[in-house]
């Protein structure tokens, strides 16, 4: 009974040490499978430090290819204390400080800090190559040279608010690099070493993990637009001492931005030498003022849906002012315009004319039109700090203001919200939202990760509304205050705007924003232009001789940059006496000599060759070429 006992109890004790042993195993599976990763990390953060190396930021490309923005290869200094030994930390101190240009004090803080790695901020980042040659050549323990990216503007201000810029950590603080920066900031990577609980550097073999760079941005701006809307507003700085100017280019058929620009500006390579105001104030979609005759546009298209006015069969007789309410609103030539048509109102930006179309609309109907074309909101471009503008609430709409709304005045808006309304009336009646991203890829891959489409708002106007608007543009340009932009063979619409400017209420004397809307071609629009020049110095007070030359000289540009076929059926501009008038160039190959000098009359012609038959012309039969212009003839027998 006795020896049954004693092996029982053996039994027991075999079984308990038997399940502690299974324990023992299922806990070193654990261990060593289950929970190998976790364990495994929390050792090598126990061991392994890290220098980092920072990630490139994605290049910014415009729609042509041409990168604007994009990075530099620095370097920066790094320090692990721990390394570097505690007699020797007075001598890095001193030789980093004089080699740096700063304190010894400040530097012997960073060299002595209780940390594992110590950065030099700032006086440490982004270091030029001498710096850096003399640092390396210390050759000093704990003391790391590490590489980093510096986001670099190869056209130094092009495009300058738009694009924004980045800090000293690569972090987008405004314009595209700030809307865009999660896309455009990468992963940074390191290099991994090992060390003791002393920091001294372990033996054992380094772990390098590559950054992954930000993904690049193509851009709906055009390299060769922007850089002729760069070129105008530095000539119209020079020559006006202007205050403040901008250029913004629209295709009206998406929304997409194909310039912008506004002076003054700034290199956002430098931008610590520039106010908060000159960063921060992205003239086309922050600049909120009172439009002026450009305004008008909106308020002719509004009477022509409503049908309250056929332009081209109603009258007005301009007496040159209109008084409403006890004010006197005049008409910008003395003695008025006479007896005119509505279009001819609109070509002669007649003020007592707009205020007939606003009492005829009502100010219900003008100001449903525009809440209806986008005004008094934000138009939701891609940009941060946009404006809103301000326009009258409708229950402190009276007669008054109706009708200096009617003509652009007492109402204040932005640049895009102009741009992006006369869009909508010259492509057939859709307001689309602007956009300045075209795409965001990864160029290694080539893979589109984000694809930009336009975006539809809502419907403004009628087709035939907006063919209407199209010619009455046209007209402006060929008979009204935009003659200064007519293109012979291509078909320009635009109109003027002249807009007095208001501080604490009251209007400034002498003091005009000056603009021009313009629309190419007007028959079939690719492109809406808009210039204004704030308080331009020494110049008559017209913006029809003030902001037309430079809005022509785009023109021309555009047409060029993209490809802008001629068009037929122009209409024919009334001729200024200083004006140069083309003329059909007749076909004279195959005549004589003195049939071909009765045929172009006026031409300045050249004989090339001997004969007396004309074998070929230059310019060719058919085209149009103003007069006095040299015509060359290649006679032969």
């Amino acid at each position: 009974m006795f020896f049954k006992k004693i092996h029982k109890r053996i039994k027991i004790v075999l079984l308990i040490i038997l399940f502690c042993f299974l324990l023992i195993i299922c806990k070193v599976f654990y261990i060593q499978v289950i929970d190998y990763q976790k364990l495994n990390k929390l050792a090598n953060a126990l061991w392994s430090r890290n220098l980092p190396i920072e990630s490139e930021r994605g290049k910014i490309i415009t729609s042509d290819g041409t990168v604007i923005a994009d990075n530099l290869t620095t370097t920066s200094l790094v320090l692990i204390p721990n390394q570097i030994k505690d007699g020797m930390k007075e001598k890095v101190a001193t030789d980093l400080a004089k080699i740096l240009n700063v304190s010894y004090e400040e530097m012997y803080k960073h060299v002595s800090k209780k940390t594992s790695i110590e950065r030099v901020h700032p006086e440490g980042r982004r270091l030029d190559y001498d710096i850096a040659d003399k640092i390396n050549a210390l050759n000093y323990d704990g003391v790391y040279l590490v590489k980093e990216a510096k986001r670099y503007y190869k056209y130094a201000n092009f495009l300058s608010h738009c694009l924004g810029y980045v800090g000293i950590d690569n972090q987008g603080l405004s314009g595209l690099e700030l809307t865009y920066d999660e896309y455009l900031t990468g992963e940074s990577g390191a290099i991994k070493y090992y060390s003791d609980a002393k920091g001294q550097r372990l033996s054992l073999s380094e772990v390098y993990v590559k950054p992954q760079n930000g993904m690049d941005m193509e851009l709906t701006i055009d390299y060769n637009i922007q850089t002729s809307i760069e070129r105008e507003l530095d000539n119209i700085v020079t020559k006006y001492n202007a205050e403040h100017a901008l250029i913004l280019a629209m295709d009206p058929n998406s929304g997409a931005i194909l310039g912008m620009g506004s002076r003054p500006d700034f290199d956002p390579n430098n931008y610590q030498q520039y106010s908060i105001e000159e960063i921060n104030r992205n003239l086309p979609i922050w600049m909120t003022y009172e439009p002026g005759s450009t305004f008008k546009i909106i308020t002719t298209a509004s009477a022509v849906e409503e049908g309250v006015v056929n332009l081209e069969k109603d009258t007005f007789y301009d007496t040159g002012s209109v008084k409403v309410t006890g004010s006197t609103l005049r008409c910008w030539k003395a003695g008025g315009h006479g007896h005119q048509t509505f279009l001819q109102v609109f070509e002669n930006s007649c003020n007592p004319g707009f205020v007939s179309l606003g009492f005829k609309l009502g100010k219900e109907k003008l100001f449903s039109y525009i809440d209806l074309f986008g005004f008094g909101e934000q138009t939701g471009i891609d940009l941060n700090g946009e404006g809103s503008g301000i326009i009258f609430s409708l229950n402190n709409v009276h007669d008054l203001e109706l009708a200096t709304t009617a003509f652009g005045q007492g109402v204040s808006v932005t640049p895009i919200q102009q741009v992006t309304a006369v869009s909508s009336i010259v492509n057939g009646g859709y307001l689309y939202k602007p956009y300045v991203l075209n795409n965001i890829y990864d160029s290694n891959t080539n893979t589109i990760f984000y694809q930009n489409q336009k975006s539809l708002v809502r419907k403004t106007i009628s087709s035939n509304t907006s063919k209407i608007m199209r010619m009455a543009l046209e007209s402006v340009v060929a008979r009204g205050g935009g003659k200064k932009v007519y293109i012979d063979g291509y078909r320009v619409g635009g109109k003027t705007g002249t807009a007095q400017k208001v501080q604490n209420g009251v209007y400034l004397a002498n003091n005009y924003i000056m603009s021009f809307m313009a629309v190419l071609p007007a028959n079939d629009p690719e492109v809406v232009l808009y210039l204004a020049i704030d308080n331009p110095k020494k110049t008559a007070l017209l913006s029809s001789y003030t902001t037309t030359p430079y809005v022509r000289k785009i023109l021309l540009d555009i047409i060029d940059i993209m490809k802008i076929k001629k068009q037929s059926d122009q209409i024919e501009k009334d001729y200024e006496w200083n004006d140069k008038k083309y003329y059909e160039v007749e076909n004279v190959i195959g005549k004589t000599k003195s049939e071909a000098k009765k045929l172009l009359t006026g031409f300045d012609i050249s004989y090339v060759g001997d004969g007396n038959i004309v074998k070929e012309q230059t310019p060719k039969a058919g085209e149009r070429y103003y007069q006095t212009g040299k015509i060359r003839l290649l006679m032969g027998e």
